[in-house]
């Protein structure tokens, strides 16, 4: 038992920790603050692994019906961001499947809300467009970096985005994906280099 405590307590805080607890609770505004609080990460994350903006938004608003759908069984042993996250990338990987076979199939469509006992909440996605800044000056680098992720392998594409876009942690990422933590590391050097190379053919040498 002693042991158990201890490693709770090491855990890092959750800052999402009332609002889930009030979410299990039936409370649809806390679940709402979960969303805008998490969304456009979600959504982010999801666009950078399926590559297409509504898949992404697809992708996102899935996730948090899932994750409302099964509060219930989030036991607080990682984040509740990691373990949305985690929701995230596991649809992002079916997506992915089912583009790879037929496109068209879509489970919920963008502007059906979502129905709880309390109500309906519709999830909203961020704007599209990028800050006027990204547009003038960093647009066509960021297309670049985009283009070579996108070229990654599926596997080496989600550490990479995790890690180095998301800055989740190798433990956090290891359980995300359910893989040790040195796969996941030796995952990380093998996208970045295969970005580096795909880069040195679009700018030149880095």
């Amino acid at each position: 038992m002693s042991t158990r405590v201890e490693r709770d307590a090491g855990l890092p805080t959750d800052p999402d920790q009332d609002r889930v607890t009030a979410a299990r609770s039936g409370d649809l505004t806390a679940f709402e603050s979960l969303v805008n609080r998490h969304q456009k990460r979600m959504l982010n994350i999801a666009l950078r692994i399926t590559g297409d903006y509504d898949d992404a938004c697809e992708v996102t608003q899935d996730a948090f019906v899932s994750a409302y759908r099964n509060l219930g069984s989030f036991r607080g042993g990682a984040k509740f961001s990691t373990w949305l996250t985690a929701i995230v990338i596991n649809l992002s990987r079916n997506r992915l499947k089912q583009l790879n076979s037929r496109r068209g199939h879509e489970a919920y469509s963008l502007d059906t809300p979502l129905r709880t006992p309390e109500g309906e909440m519709t999830i909203d996605p961020p704007a599209r467009e990028p800050s006027t800044l990204d547009r003038l000056v960093q647009q066509d680098r960021q297309k670049a970096v985009q283009d070579c992720i996108a070229l990654l392998d599926p596997e080496f594409r989600e550490v990479l985005v995790l890690r180095d876009l998301q800055e989740f942690s190798y433990d956090e990422i290891s359980g995300m994906l359910k893989i040790k933590e040195g796969t996941v590391k030796s995952r990380i050097s093998r996208a970045r280099e295969a970005v580096k190379e795909c880069l040195k053919k679009a700018w030149g040498q880095l």
